[in-house]
């Protein structure tokens, strides 16, 4: 009778104790391990046993109860932990592929994988437990239940708890943040023991969500194969929208680098609210965005900017440079791959990778969440990115620079230059302009005015040039344009319903290179 008792609080049933959803196996019951957690306990003392006492009956019902907690616990395990759905032996590539864009569901999840590691190391000590007690009914010249009792006492406070937390996680499919949510939530409990089980839950859970900062935050990668990270991709939103999967791969093929890093910056990554844990502010998981984001823009120079740092780096007349303007930037295409690595270090140094993956290092192997030291580590790490990135758009990039050219030009702080260029287009433009030579028409006074007033040490002019929109002059980026913005005086080109007349339809155009995009986005350049 107890040898029965021990194997049924393992989850083995058989003639004394028995599982009534195996005896409806004929009813069509769905037994396989892939089957939900069962709502009810069927674990029962067979009916016909007549030799047992009411009393005993329901001291054995009790305890066996522990045994359907355990195999339930050990089913969801299992199921959550199984990998077999990465490689199947029976199933080609090409058919889950097919599979997969069809939309049929995945139930897989990173976080409920790492929950399911936790609730393994507690039935490993249920397990040894049990173990001890049939040690000890083996010593003992005359076992008795109470021996069983007393050994799994604590195992009432554990198991039933732990079953309903996966019995609500598996029928509201909870996961990611929403499943943080729910263990620090659970996590508030008056019982020690209980709530160091859910706080061991919890940390499982945190490795995770930590693996995938690290990777985010150290080398700007989004590490979300099963979309339960609160930072994913727009193009996650808008696959939401019922965009189909292979137009979004369209889109991506028809991006350039350059124009994807842009789009990553300002529009690529989003917060998604549906994932963020409740202990997590707002203002700490946009720290993370943007610390991403920043590292994501550092990891990845453009080609154009790599090919401007090797020119910078060599030793080229000024007024050679000034004379290629900027096509020269793009003869330099073919440079060696350890160079472009070298570029990307200069940009972020190992060492400031290291510190980072050092602080979130440190956060993981803590075995509670201190929210206090959580934010410390994410203040820092964005303050780090930030200063990279400062470095690079200011100091290497010459954002000042570019700042007073804009003031130098669009805002006429040039005088002198602008009053050369009136003077020298007087009698171009007492005549009516040419349709097909109107640009180049102006180009020959704007040139001569910038000889005279404009010295060699202003490199930003040769940015500056004039358009005539108006007569068919399109300004339009096209796709080998993408890496440059431009802007225009006055918003001529952006008012379509605006009459213009004569030369009115001027406009100056100044070019921006990677990584000022960052900064003089479209809309602030319309401006």
């Amino acid at each position: 009778m107890l040898h029965e008792l021990l194997l049924a609080l393992l989850g083995y049933t058989g003639d004394l104790i028995i599982d009534e959803r195996e005896q409806h196996k004929s009813l069509g019951i769905n037994l396989s391990p892939d089957a939900p957690v069962s709502e009810e306990r069927t674990f029962k003392l067979a009916p016909d046993l007549s030799f047992i006492h009411p009393s005993e009956r329901d001291i054995i019902e009790k305890v066996i109860t522990l045994g359907f907690y355990y195999r339930e616990l050990d089913r969801f395990a299992t199921k959550s932990r199984d990998l077999s759905w990465i490689r199947s032996t029976n199933v080609s590539p090409l058919s889950r592929t097919s599979e997969l864009l069809k939309g049929k569901p995945q139930k897989s999840s990173a976080y409920g994988r790492a929950i399911a590691n936790g609730i393994v190391e507690i039935l490993s000590v249920y397990r040894s437990a049990v173990l001890h007690i049939e040690q000890i009914l083996l010593s003992d010249p005359t076992p008795i239940l109470a021996t069983v009792i007393q050994g799994l006492n604590k195992f009432f406070v554990l198991l039933p708890p732990l079953y309903e937390l996966i019995l609500e996680i598996e029928r509201d499919d909870i996961r990611g943040g929403q499943l943080l949510n729910l263990l620090h939530k659970r996590c508030h409990c008056g019982v020690p023991e209980l709530q160091a089980c859910i706080q061991r839950l919890l940390w499982h859970g945190h490795q995770v969500m930590y693996n995938q900062l690290a990777s985010w935050m150290v080398y700007g990668i989004l590490q979300d194969q099963h979309g339960e990270f609160f930072i994913r991709r727009q193009e996650d939103r808008d696959v939401e929208h019922e965009a189909s999967p292979s137009d979004m791969v369209e889109k991506l093929a028809r991006m350039s680098t350059d124009d994807a890093s842009l789009t990553d910056w300002h529009l690529g990554f989003h917060i998604f609210l549906d994932m963020l844990p409740d202990y997590i502010h707002m203002r700490v998981a946009e720290s993370i965005l943007f610390a991403g984001k920043a590292i994501r823009v550092l990891r990845n120079p453009s080609s154009a900017f790599r090919s401007q740092d090797t020119l910078n780096h060599q030793q080229i007349p000024k007024g050679s440079h000034r004379v290629q303007g900027l096509t020269g930037r793009f003869s330099f295409q073919k440079e060696p791959f350890m160079d472009m690595q070298l570029i990307g270090e200069e940009l972020l140094p190992q060492s400031e990778a290291d510190k980072i993956e050092a602080m979130l290092q440190e956060l993981k192997e803590s075995s509670e969440f201190h929210k206090r030291s959580f934010e410390c580590a994410v203040d820092s790490i964005r303050a780090i990115a930030a200063s990279h990135l400062w470095q690079l758009v200011v100091v290497r990039a010459d954002l000042n620079g570019h700042l007073k050219a804009l003031k130098n030009y669009f805002l006429l702080a040039k005088g002198d230059f602008f009053q050369c260029f009136l003077e020298e287009s007087r009698q171009l433009m007492r005549l009516p302009p040419r349709q097909s030579t109107a640009e180049a028409d102006l180009m020959v006074p704007f040139q001569l005015a910038a000889i005279k007033t404009i010295g060699d040490e202003d490199k930003y002019f040769s940015r500056v040039s004039l358009r005539m929109p108006s007569f068919g002059i399109t300004v339009k980026s096209s796709q080998a344009d993408l890496p440059k913005e431009k802007t225009y005086a006055d918003g001529i080109l952006g008012s379509s319903e605006m009459s213009l007349e004569g030369w009115d339809g001027i406009a100056l155009e100044y070019s921006v290179d990677w990584p000022l995009q960052l900064f003089f986005t479209q809309e602030v350049l319309s401006k």
